[in-house]
């Protein structure tokens, strides 16, 4: 048999040279650790369907930090869990609330840490839902004014980015402006473009106590059939100010990252969410899989589908499987 003058198992013989020839690499200054801070002290309460991750109050959020930092991640996402909740979720936007203490206490502590604030209201309604309910259903508008008045109190705590989740309408503008009126203009906005109604939240609403109390979120979250709206929710954020644009969740939407990528020229983040996390560790658990191997083939596939930023719940452990 004759076989062709070209044969590509040629790069693959030498490890060395297949480093050489690798296309996608996933580095520490791609990834980004969420955090779950809360109110007490000496807090730190495991989460049960997300092992290795826990709820800490603020000074046990600071050592984290620390670690991380001490490991190569230099950039958390932020998410609040208070001690008393409102129809609005306006509480979040207090001077004194656990995002805000929060930021202030690590940038005392690493003021070189990057730190990035959800902003939402599932975690601060009494209901559970995004935003502000009228007639049984989240108001747009209205739910709006605690989006921005929730950036304006981070941005003073000192956070460096504002990445607005709630998937309301005309929301990236509004904090847009908010940021700018208050001389916040070099804040820059990774707005949650392509977020899914997805049942990879689940692990998530259980660390943040999220839950909604009725119904669900199909009226503001996007359709998992489809793509052609992501298209447009992003087209219409970076309309809108959004300096960063994110599609989450990740792995079951890694053709949206790449139409994103191949459409808009923008950095492209992807949310590696709690349900996949949750799968990996269970599956690894049990013994069925190579725990290591898969968060790397993972990792990579989600920066080989075009991926500037990654947030993942491995980012800790990814970092000790690079040294």
């Amino acid at each position: 048999m004759n076989f062709p003058t070209t044969r590509l198992r040629r790069l693959r013989y030498s490890p060395v040279v297949r480093n050489m020839v690798t296309e996608t690499k996933v580095d520490l200054d791609d990834l980004v650790m969420p955090l779950f801070a809360i109110h007490g002290s000496k807090v730190k309460n495991p989460i049960k369907s997300m092992p290795g991750n826990f709820q800490l109050s603020v000074e046990n959020l600071v050592e984290e930090c620390k670690l991380l930092s001490g490991k190569g991640i230099q950039s958390v996402l932020l998410f609040g869990i208070p001690e008393h909740k409102d129809d609005t979720g306006m509480i979040g936007a207090h001077e004194h609330g656990i995002i805000s203490e929060a930021i202030r206490a690590i940038k005392k502590a690493l003021p070189n840490m990057f730190i990035i604030a959800d902003v939402c209201n599932c975690e601060y309604t009494s209901h559970g839902h995004c935003g502000t309910i009228v007639n049984g259903d989240v108001e747009n508008d209205s739910t709006l004014e605690t989006l921005a008045a929730q950036s304006i109190a981070f941005a003073n705590a000192g956070v460096d980015m504002i990445a607005p989740s709630d998937m309301m309408d005309g929301r990236v503008g509004k904090i847009r402006e908010s940021l700018d009126e208050h001389g916040f203009n070099r804040i820059p906005i990774m707005a949650y473009s392509a977020k899914y109604a997805s049942g990879f939240y689940g692990p998530f609403r259980d660390a943040a106590g999220s839950a909604p109390q009725f119904g669900n979120r199909a009226t503001y979250q996007m359709n998992p059939a489809n793509s052609n709206e992501a298209m447009r929710e992003i087209e219409l954020d970076i309309m809108e100010g959004a300096d960063i644009v994110m599609v989450k969740p990740a792995l079951s939407y890694l053709d949206i990252i790449r139409r994103a990528k191949d459409s808009f020229n923008i950095p492209i983040a992807a949310y590696n969410v709690s349900g996949e996390f949750a799968m990996v560790k269970a599956a690894a658990a049990n013994g069925w899989i190579d725990e290591e191997r898969i968060v790397k083939e993972i990792l990579t596939s989600i920066k080989r589908a075009g991926s500037d930023i990654i947030l993942t719940y491995h980012a800790k452990e990814f970092a000790d499987y690079l040294k």
